[in-house]
């Protein structure tokens, strides 16, 4: 066989780091008895009707293709959900597509809207997904830093001092992960005032919106002007607990519809028949249980922060999401050193705040979504981990 000293791999793929959770947590696979507070994945199996109607979907023999855009019903159901949650109007025959997933939704929708140097602003610390995406569809990621003492909100000000010439997208996402952090119906609007100033392009992943715990979610897509340059990201993952049906979708205009359809339908061709009638059913009969979950994430909110302060590792109350990002800077430690050291000394695993960009030095996300008894477990690991670290 011959051999070659070409390198193969794209340049633009061969400099995007591994995700920093997913590398972190190859080592927690090999410590079965660690506690993990960090995968965001809700650990309630997903609705039992949910499950029947997927079950159903098989013995109906529902195993074909369905249109790209997806099965209509779902578009329906989807519209309608989006019109009653979250106040705005899409039609489901042009301006709804199924995804795999919101994560495919995101890469559909920056891969049909961007040409090569565009910039994509975003917030962080962030879901560690958003920078590689842009540098996947050839375009250029700008961070804007969020501060703890603003409760990880954007400001419209600090938005509009990152935008250049180049700027054509804006994405946003809250709640958030990994801090929680929302944003009022005011700073929103701020926020709009500034995109329709420049004529940007939103791009709002909202899956954590069901997760709202404190006041109400707004969606920029449903302030004046923005719906028609807005695209609007959800999914079933969080709120219904369907991580492993991998469904999302997105509605917008039906002329970025379209084009994010077409990468979609030469890529994917659609998502999963059986996955999509779940998803049916969880937007038609699934607000009861995935309301009795969020009750349960407050709950665990509430004692994990608490806990988090009474160490002396200073935390904010998200108001969405199911994560809580204390302060570790007291200890000395950087954010790494800290989640390996907290993992190998007393088999807590949490996330450094630097996989969520360099903002996110000196923090650590830590997902409740996992049962109570096993965050009052860890809770108390933490603290007798950061006790040892202040006596050196």
């Amino acid at each position: 066989m011959s051999t070659t000293t070409r390198n193969f791999v794209a340049d633009h793929v061969a400099g995007i780091p591994r995700s920093g959770i997913r590398d972190f947590f190859d080592i927690v696979q090999r410590m079965p008895e660690a506690i993990s507070l960090g995968v965001g994945e809700p650990d309630f199996v997903t609705p039992w009707h949910i499950r029947e109607a997927a079950i159903y979907a098989l013995e109906r023999g529902r195993t074909q293709y369905t249109a790209n855009l997806g099965l209509l019903r779902l578009r329906e159901s989807i519209a309608a959900y989006v019109h009653q949650k979250f106040g705005v109007r899409y039609d489901p025959k042009t301006q709804v597509l199924v995804a795999v997933g919101v994560s495919e939704a995101l890469d559909l929708a920056l891969r049909a809207v961007l040409n090569p140097g565009d910039e994509v602003i975003y917030h962080e610390p962030c879901y560690v997904s958003y920078a590689p995406s842009v540098v996947l569809a050839h375009a250029v990621p700008v961070p804007v830093a969020c501060r703890a003492e603003d409760g990880f909100a954007v400001s419209a000000k600090a938005l509009e001092a990152a935008i250049t010439p180049r700027s054509k997208v804006l994405m946003l996402s809250f709640p958030t992960n990994p801090t929680g952090g929302t944003m009022t119906r005011a700073q929103l609007e701020e926020v709009a005032a500034v995109v329709r100033k420049h004529d940007l392009l939103v791009l709002t992943d909202e899956i954590y919106s069901e997760l709202t715990f404190e006041g109400e979610h707004v969606s920029i897509a449903s302030l004046p002007g923005m719906a028609e340059r807005t695209i609007f990201l959800h999914g079933f993952s969080k709120a219904f607990a369907m991580t492993g049906f991998r469904i999302g979708y997105a509605c917008g205009p039906t002329d970025l519809i379209e084009a994010m359809m077409k990468v979609h339908q030469y890529a994917i061709m659609c998502a999963s028949i059986i996955a999509q009638e779940a998803a049916v059913e969880a937007l038609e009969h699934g607000e009861a249980a995935a309301a009795e979950m969020r009750e349960q994430y407050k709950m665990r909110r509430n004692f994990i922060v608490k806990a988090l302060n009474d160490m002396g590792l200073p935390c904010n109350l998200p108001r969405g999401s199911f994560y809580a990002f204390p302060d570790i800077r007291s200890t000395g430690l950087t954010s790494k050193e800290f989640a390996v050291r907290l993992l190998q000394e007393e088999k807590v695993a949490a996330v450094p705040g630097v996989a969520f960009g360099p903002s996110g030095e000196g923090f650590l996300r830590m997902c409740f979504a996992t049962a109570f008894d096993r965050i009052q477990v860890a809770m108390e690991r933490t603290s007798n981990f950061v006790e040892r670290c202040r006596k050196g």
